[in-house]
């Protein structure tokens, strides 16, 4: 297993390398001057040229490239033109934000997909299994910012059950923090339980037709242990690889749900960045929603190979 990791480590490493490559040279393509808009209304052609050396925007793009690599490798990866905080440490208030609504929002994923998934799987080509995939197809289908903006009108303008927007910290107020991040990760939730059920109706169908299912219902065992002990954790495997990738591209950030729920994560981070041509703070969010989607695609390689004895035999 060691190496194994090893090896996948090692295949990362060229895959960072060309995303850096690509993020540094196609954000220069952006429109406007960042030096501009450090400056605001006072342009002085002085001021411009300082701020132009002070981040060493006057260096030849491969030049700029490299001096950040290497600052990057050294854990330094800029300071904000905006803000003028070090990236990393936008990084480390924003992080904790995203994987909060990340894990809530896979725990409704997890509540919703998978035992419609098995529903439907179990009654195949029933009433229960065209409402399944009815509402499946739903959840795909229906905007997440329309969703938001419906659920602040019902359950926070109407009814007044939770707040409307906003974050608090879960460390500051458990409860207050649970109550900001109920809907947005509802929200993102139904969209990812979508896919989970799809996934996992359609790994059940290929357990529930294998022989050793036949032969365990021949036994005489109870359909819950049949399906639960037997099918389920057979038909697991390709819902835990996929359950890794949702995460993973969770952690890039939920743009629309972020800015309608002002919840300030990663998605948020990146279009306040973008907007004001903050290269460093582009940067080094790509880059770590690239490490992270990389390490979740590790975790799900690994989580295959422990569930799966063919693969841990090989090895």
């Amino acid at each position: 297993m060691p190496v194994y990791i090893a090896k996948r480590l090692l295949v990362a490493i060229p895959t960072l390398l060309i995303i850096s490559i690509f993020v540094f040279s196609l954000q220069k393509l952006l429109p406007g001057d960042p030096v501009l808009v450090m400056a605001g209304e006072e342009r002085d052609p002085a001021v411009l040229e300082m701020l132009r050396e002070k981040y060493r925007l006057n260096d030849p793009l491969p030049v700029q490239y490299l001096t950040w690599l290497g600052n990057a490798l050294t854990g330094d990866l800029g300071i904000s033109l905006r803000t003028n905080q070090p990236v990393i440490e936008l990084i480390a208030q924003k992080l904790p934000v995203t994987i909060q609504l990340a894990f809530m929002s896979m725990i409704f994923a997890f509540l919703i997909g998978v035992p419609m998934g098995i529903l439907a799987a179990v009654k195949k080509n029933t009433i229960i299994d065209y409402i399944a995939s009815i509402i499946a197809l739903s959840g795909l289908s229906v905007p997440n910012f329309w969703l938001g903006i419906m659920l602040i009108l019902l359950v926070s303008v109407k009814l007044g059950w939770l707040p409307a927007s906003g974050f608090e910290s879960i460390f500051n107020d458990p409860v207050r923090s649970l109550q900001t991040m109920i809907m947005p990760s509802f929200v993102l939730g139904t969209a990812l339980a979508a896919t989970l059920m799809r996934h996992t109706r359609s790994a059940m169908l290929g357990v529930l037709s294998q022989d050793y299912i036949r032969t365990a219902r021949a036994k005489g065992l109870s359909p819950r242990e049949v399906v639960l002990s037997h099918s389920f954790r057979n038909a697991l495997l390709p819902v835990v690889t996929l359950s890794a990738l949702l995460f993973g591209e969770l952690l890039a950030g939920a743009v629309l749900t972020e800015q309608i729920f002002t919840i300030p994560g990663f998605g948020k981070l990146i279009v306040d960045a973008v907007f004001n041509r903050d290269y460093a703070v582009v940067q080094g969010v790509v880059m770590c929603t690239a490490v992270g989607f990389i390490l979740m695609n590790l975790l799900a390689d690994i989580l295959y190979v422990l569930l799966n004895p063919r693969l841990r035999a090989s090895l």
